[in-house]
């Protein structure tokens, strides 16, 4: 359907694609990867024609629909929120008006060409009969609907409406078109969890196909079937999720650098034999002949090998029990009610993602709490720390925690523990893709990128035993997220963030906190958990108050199903695990050998467990929420 073929590309200079070929079916379901700066958005605005190549041939199938959500945009309308995707059906008012005309020609002999009005007439009628406007309005409002405007918001005038809003309306356009082929440029920037559920269900239950830009791992793991790498100006196609991908290349890497080790030391012999002999007349011949076969030599590259994260922070103190209570905050901004009565605590070692829809106020709940914002119920409110609790913040505007002026360098002596010593302190930046080059550069010339690291180094080094953290994930590609969450596994202390990002939720919290304007719900467990819980729990979530004695587990209760709930979940991701590798293990046994028998009985045995686990996981699950 797509075909690129021997694209070339270059930016100030800069090789984009280097003789790139690459091949795309309508069905394939496709993730592109690579680094910030590899030509991901490229990409898709070369297929759409919105960037030119410097040479190379693009062939679409001109019979197919195809579909693009670009990052960024400029969208003008005049129209309300429903009018404007409801626009999408515009083609089918035409064609009424059209029929109308061609009626009228008809019936009062007007036509200059009967015969052929008529055919055109008929073949109008046909293609009218197949839309039906009232599944089309239907289908509308549920989009929009699913995309999280309320009926409230159809009357809406598109002018009025955000950046992030605007990109909802536009991605509900596409998706109301049924293309044949769609190119999404990070369609999940401005989705608040709920959406993104959504979004991930429709794309997985969809029948066309995609390439999907996105620094989300939980879509690329979950929704993709192929991975498209971009890497030093090549493409590549891997078959497979992301994961996948990820163990692919952690093998072929292994080959890469054996071959890479070995070509250095032919290098190193042929070098010595050149400088031995390059200077003697009866061997000058023969160092020539060897430095021809080493200008010849395609030299194998391969990426700097990245070691296994060991952060070495410094000693933080231990808090008490509770790190944090607050009780009855309320907080109104131009006569709208953002929070009321929210009561909750914080204890040492929680590791707590705050989950909520968009406009619910997560940002404003962690300000208050910070003490950013006052609170409008001054008496009955309070928001108290423990003992021994010393907080740091990671906010999402990192401007206001930098000083430009400064060198990365700099920036982290500045705030960090004498303690610390120097070589800590370029290991830790180190572990954090600041090279030696990059930490002499001024904070004014980070990318964002670059900034949220930088912030993060500095809270993590801060002696800091509670950190609360505002989106740590945002501006991050892949690689720097999988470091921030291992460095934050790691760190000992207790954390409260908001994120977006599935993957980083799911692997962090051990508890979340589910907000509403009038309660907060507290499920024990992760962000996983949660998700099987509310799609297995068809009725609406009810909102169960802390005062109410017959809701509240003791202490005791409360800690030891934390355990088991917990060991639960670590068996269940042992036998997921053990599962896929004994499917996996069925491609090396011929059907019908004992060896294939075999691992039949292994994986009813391992399903059998699960499904028991399973159970178990469920019934602890409900005693907690309960």
């Amino acid at each position: 359907m797509i075909l690129l073929k021997s694209i070339n590309l270059l930016f100030s200079n800069k090789t984009i694609f280097d003789d790139v070929d690459i091949f795309i079916s309508q069905n394939q379901r496709i993730g592109v990867v690579g680094r910030n700066g590899a030509g991901k958005s490229t990409l898709l605005r070369i297929i759409t024609s919105d960037i030119k190549v410097d040479s190379g041939i693009i062939e679409i199938d001109k019979n197919k629909k195809i579909a693009y959500l670009p990052q960024e945009f400029t969208f003008l309308s005049t129209k309300t929120v429903f009018d404007e995707v409801f626009s999408v059906f515009d083609y089918y008012n035409q064609l009424k008006l059209q029929k109308l005309d061609l009626e009228s020609n008809l019936e009062n002999n007007i036509s200059l060409n009967p015969e052929k009005d008529l055919d055109l007439y008929v073949k109008i009628t046909q293609e009218l009969e197949q839309f039906n406007e009232v599944v089309a309005i239907e289908n509308t409002k549920n989009i929009l609907n699913n995309l999280g405007f309320s009926s409230e918001d159809f009357d809406k005038p598109v002018k009025d409406l955000s950046v992030g809003w605007k990109m909802r309306l536009l991605l509900s356009k596409l998706l109301l078109q049924e293309a044949d082929f769609y190119l999404f440029d990070e369609p999940t920037n401005h989705l608040d969890i709920n959406t993104k559920l959504w979004f991930h269900d429709f794309l997985k239950n969809s029948k066309f196909g995609f390439l999907l830009v996105t620094h989300d791992r939980y879509f690329l793991d979950n929704s993709c079937d192929y991975i498209l790498e971009l890497e030093r100006g090549k493409a590549k196609i891997f078959t497979g999720n992301y994961s996948k991908y990820l163990l692919i290349k952690e093998h072929q890497n292994e080959i890469l650098e054996n071959a890479y080790k070995k070509q250095q030391k032919e290098i190193e012999r042929k070098q010595e034999l050149i400088d031995r002999f390059r200077y003697k007349a009866t061997k000058a011949k023969m160092a020539q002949s060897l430095i021809k076969q080493l200008d010849k030599l395609d030299v194998i590259e391969v990426e700097p090998k990245s070691n296994n994260l060991k952060l070495k922070f410094p000693v933080i103190d231990s808090p008490g029990k509770v790190v944090l209570r607050f009780k009855n905050l309320k907080k109104i901004f131009n006569d709208k009610l953002i929070f009321n009565n929210i009561s909750g605590e914080i204890q040492k070692d929680d590791k707590i993602a705050i989950v909520a829809a968009n406009g619910i106020g997560k940002t404003t709940f962690i300000n208050l709490l910070i003490g950013k914002y006052s609170l409008d119920d001054q008496k009955s409110s309070l928001i108290e720390f423990g003992h021994n609790v010393k907080h740091a913040i990671f906010e999402q505007d990192q401007l206001l925690a930098l000083n430009l002026e400064n060198t990365v360098y700099q920036e982290i002596v500045k705030t960090c523990s004498k303690e610390i010593s120097e070589s800590s302190i370029r290991s830790t930046l180190g572990s954090f893709l600041f090279t030696k080059d990059d930490i002499d550069k001024k904070v004014a010339v980070l990318s964002g990128g670059e900034r949220n690291r930088l912030a993060m180094v500095k809270i993590l080094l801060s002696k800091a035993n509670f950190l609360i953290l505002d989106e740590p994930t945002n501006h991050l590609d892949l690689q720097s997220k999988e470091i921030l969450l291992q460095a934050l596994k790691q760190y000992s202390g207790t954390i409260l963030f908001v994120s977006h990002d599935q993957d980083f939720l799911s692997k962090l919290a051990n508890k979340l906190f589910i907000l509403s304007k009038n309660e907060i719900y507290v499920h024990h467990g992760n962000y996983d958990s949660y998700i099987f819980w509310q799609k297995n729990n068809k009725a609406k979530l009810e909102f169960k108050s802390p005062d109410k004695k017959e809701y509240i587990l003791s202490s005791v209760d409360i800690n030891q199903y934390k355990k088991e709930l917990s060991s639960v979940e670590l068996k269940i991701s042992k036998l997921e695990k053990d599962i896929e590798k004994i499917n996996n293990d069925f491609l090396n046994y011929e059907y019908g050998t004992d060896k294939y028998f075999h691992n039949v009985k292994l994986l009813e045995s391992a399903k059998s467990r699960l499904e028991e686990y399973n159970n178990k996981w469920e019934d602890l699950l409900q005693k907690l929420d309960n």
